[in-house]
C-alpha cells in the first residue's frame, strides 16, 4: 500500500510541477487568462494586479508539487492543494457552464486544453489530492528537515529565476502563433481539412402572440394562416467548427486610417518590426535601436516598421528619436500582446515571415544579426 501512495503522491507532484513550469515559461499568458476572466465578471480594476498574481501562482504550483514529492509539512501542504484545484475546479467549472471562456490556460498555450478538458482534468486531480488530504498524517518526509527545506528553497530560487527571465526576454520555448519561422498570411487562412461551423437557417414567427422558431424544412402546416407574423430570421449553431486561423486579429492600419496589412507583409525583403504597446520600457534600448534603424535602412534596406497600439499622436507628443525614423502602424493591443510578449519586441521579418525575434533586453543581439545580413549584399 505504500508504494500506491508513494505513486499517488509522485503523480500530483509531478503534475503541479508540470503545469507550473509550463505556464512559468510564459507568466504573462497566464496574466492575460486572468484578465479575461475578470472581464467576464466585470472587475476590470483587478486587471494591473493579475502579473503579480500569475507569478505567485505559479510560483506556489511549482513549491507544493515539490514539497508534496518529498513529503514535508504534508498537512499543510495538503490543505493548501486541496484549496486550489477546488478554486480551479471552480474556474473551469465556471468556463464550461457559462461558455464564456473558451481555454482555461492549465498547461499554458503550449498544451492548449479546452474549457471541458481542463475540467475533467480538475476533477481528477481533485480526486487524487482528497485521498492524499485523508492520509496527510501519514505521511514521512523523504529527507531530512534541513535537505527538505533545501530542495524547496532552491525551487523557489529556480521558479522565480526562471520567470524574471522569460519576462525580461522571451518565452524560452515559443509556442505562440508568432514563432519564428512562421508566416503570418499563412497563419492568417483557415488551416486545411478544418470543420465549419454547421448551421441552420430558423425563422422566427409570432403567431397568437408567441414567438415560434422553426427550420426552413419544418415549417407549420398552418403556415398560410395570415396570423403569421414575420420577426426575424439567423443560423442556428449546430455543431462548432475548428476552422480558425492561428492568427487572428493582425491588422495594421496607416497614419491616414487605411489597411496596409498585406501592403507590409507582401512587400519583398527583409523589414524589422517594432511592436510597443502602453508603458512601454524606455531604457537604453532606444538609442541602440536608433542605431539599428539607421544601419540597416541606410546600409543594407532594411526598413524599420514601428507597429504600436499607442495613439501615434500620444506617441510623437514625447517620442524618442526611433519614431521619426521608422513607418508607424497601429494595431489592435490584443494582437501585439500575442506576438510581442517583452514590450518593446523586435521581428526581423523577410517578406511575410519571421526570422527572428528579440526582447528589447536582447537587442545587442539583434544588432549583430542584422549587421550579418544587410554586410552580405
Amino acid at each position: 500500500m505504500k508504494a500506491v501512495w508513494m505513486i499517488i503522491r509522485w503523480v500530483v507532484g509531478l503534475l503541479f510541477i508540470f503545469s507550473g513550469l509550463v505556464k512559468a515559461n510564459d507568466p504573462l499568458g497566464l496574466s492575460y487568462k486572468m484578465q479575461e476572466f475578470f472581464e467576464v465578471w466585470n472587475l476590470h480594476q483587478f486587471n494591473e494586479y493579475t502579473l503579480a498574481l500569475s507569478i505567485a501562482m505559479i510560483g506556489f504550483e511549482i513549491i507544493a508539487g515539490v514539497a508534496v514529492i518529498v513529503g514535508w509539512q504534508m498537512r499543510l501542504f495538503s490543505w493548501l492543494l486541496l484549496l486550489l484545484i477546488v478554486f480551479f475546479t471552480f474556474l473551469t467549472g465556471y468556463a464550461v457552464i457559462s461558455g464564456k471562456i473558451k481555454e482555461c490556460g492549465c498547461f499554458g498555450n503550449c498544451i492548449p486544453l479546452t474549457a471541458m478538458q481542463s475540467f475533467i482534468k480538475d476533477l481528477v486531480l481533485t480526486g487524487l489530492i482528497l485521498l492524499l488530504f485523508s492520509q496527510r498524517n501519514k505521511f514521512k518526509p523523504l529527507f531530512s528537515t534541513m535537505n527538505n527545506v533545501l530542495v524547496l528553497f532552491f525551487s523557489a530560487v529556480f521558479s522565480f529565476s526562471f520567470m524574471w527571465y522569460t519576462l525580461l526576454h522571451l518565452p524560452v520555448v515559443d509556442c505562440l502563433p508568432y514563432k519564428e519561422g512562421i508566416n503570418i498570411l499563412g497563419g492568417m487562412k483557415i488551416p486545411p481539412g478544418a470543420k465549419p461551423d454547421s448551421t441552420v437557417i430558423t425563422f422566427v414567427y409570432k403567431n397568437k402572440g408567441k414567438e415560434i422558431e422553426f427550420t426552413a424544412d419544418k415549417f407549420p402546416e398552418d403556415f398560410n394562416d395570415t396570423t403569421y407574423e414575420f420577426v426575424r430570421r439567423y443560423d442556428k449553431l449546430i455543431r462548432q467548427g475548428d476552422a480558425v486561423p492561428a492568427i487572428k486579429d493582425f491588422s495594421l492600419t496607416n497614419q491616414q486610417g487605411q489597411p496596409a496589412t498585406e501592403t507590409i507583409l507582401n512587400a519583398e525583403g527583409y523589414k524589422v518590426f517594432f511592436f510597443l504597446r502602453e508603458n512601454y520600457n524606455q531604457g537604453d534600448w532606444i538609442p541602440k535601436a536608433e542605431k539599428l534603424i539607421y544601419e540597416s535602412s541606410h546600409q543594407g534596406g532594411i526598413p524599420g516598421v514601428l507597429i504600436t497600439s499607442v495613439p501615434l499622436q500620444e506617441l510623437y507628443e514625447k517620442p524618442p528619436g526611433l519614431f521619426y525614423q521608422v513607418a508607424p502602424f497601429t494595431c489592435d493591443a490584443t494582437a501585439i500582446k500575442t506576438a510581442a510578449r517583452a514590450n518593446p519586441t523586435i521581428f526581423l521579418m523577410n517578406k511575410d515571415t519571421i526570422v527572428k525575434k528579440w526582447s528589447y533586453a536582447d537587442i545587442d543581439d539583434a544588432i549583430r544579426t542584422i549587421r550579418k545580413i544587410y554586410k552580405q549584399y
